[in-house]
């Protein structure tokens, strides 16, 4: 198992898995490469960084963290063609109509933006909602167990 802390992202192959715990805000994004079963997990914080960010930490960004975690699996022999996606995350974890409180809804709309910039196709999705996830992500089969107080076990 490889843990993927929040702001990180990991790419390995089956059969190793990747997880990563308490998505709230926070999106999970998963690629896949079926034929090799190889994969990443990214846990994105934020949608973007604005003008700069502190060396260290542009792994925590959407705009970052999608498209170096695409290189990285075509580097290991991944062509962009064969790569799918899934996502999990994007809560509304407080009751507010301020631009913190909706942080969920941008980091899902900034993550699918970069995956359609890249022509990755979003397979599967558990976005949204006011609860907290955690996500196992299964190189073998590609599946993307989500694990919540409310909901039990899902799989996508």
């Amino acid at each position: 198992m490889v843990a993927v802390p929040v702001g990180e992202f990991a790419v390995t192959q089956y059969p190793k898995y990747l997880m990563t715990l308490a998505l709230g805000s926070c999106v999970g994004v998963c690629i896949w490469d079926p034929a090799l079963r190889q994969g990443g997990m990214a846990h994105v914080m934020l949608p973007t960084s604005l003008e700069s960010m502190a060396p260290g930490t542009e792994h925590r960004f959407a705009s970052f963290a999608v498209p170096e975690m695409v290189r990285l699996l075509y580097d290991a022999r991944s062509p962009r063609r064969r790569l799918v996606a899934k996502i999990a995350g994007g809560a509304t974890m407080f009751r507010s109509d301020s631009s913190i409180a909706q942080i969920g809804t941008r980091n899902v709309a900034e993550v699918k933006r970069q995956l359609e910039l890249l022509n990755i196709p979003v397979i599967a999705e558990d976005t949204g909602e006011r609860h907290a996830r955690t996500v196992e992500f299964l190189l073998d089969t590609g599946a993307m167990v989500i694990r919540s107080y409310l909901y039990g076990v899902k799989n996508l």
